[in-house]
């Protein structure tokens, strides 16, 4: 069976290596930018722009998905004061997952998984366990990774030099500015 992948991504730099990797083991592939957590506007664009420069200079299809910050901001309302990796991070994750699979399946994409796990700041574990649930959840694959690993997160510093990546100093959330 032909696997349609749909790959949820951050930004460009968290992009880089995990394309690379899954555009040699697969022949159908996209990325799709969801990311109401990203503040301020500024910080979003900007991110969004290098998204979708990096996503032409490797050739590969993208799909952006936006709404608004403040359905973000509802979501996580009570864990302002919660640490990185917290149960912020957890809603944050799910909200985006399960736009993503979402998508996948109005677009018949079979799989999805995303990019955050090649970040050492992030919970390889609870990503997946988020996506294994949002795909039981929507009757749909879930690809589990952890993409930092086999030296991800530092190939992913190479491609980012190489490019000319935009590397952000913090995740996205305003929370995380701190």
């Amino acid at each position: 069976m032909n696997q349609k992948i749909l790959i949820h991504s951050c930004c460009a730099p968290c992009s880089s290596s995990v394309f690379e990797n899954l555009l040699n083991k697969y022949s159908n592939i996209a990325g799709f930018f969801y990311n109401p957590n990203i503040h301020p506007e500024a910080e979003y664009k900007r991110r969004l722009e290098e998204y979708v420069r990096f996503a032409e200079l490797m050739n590969y299809k993208i799909f952006i998905q936006e709404d608004p910050f403040e359905i973000w901001n509802d979501a996580v309302k009570g864990y302002e004061n919660e640490p990185e990796r917290g149960k912020r991070c957890e809603i944050c994750f799910r909200l985006r997952l399960e736009k993503t699979a979402q998508f996948a399946l109005k677009n018949d994409y079979n799989l999805f998984t995303t990019v955050l796990s090649v970040s050492p700041h992030k919970n390889s574990n609870l990503i997946n366990k988020i996506g294994k649930e949002t795909a039981k959840k929507y009757g749909i694959d879930f690809l589990e990774a952890d993409f930092k690993k086999q030296d991800g997160y530092k190939r992913g510093l190479k491609l980012s030099k190489k490019y000319g990546l935009y590397r952000q100093s913090y995740c996205g959330c305003k929370y995380s500015t701190k």
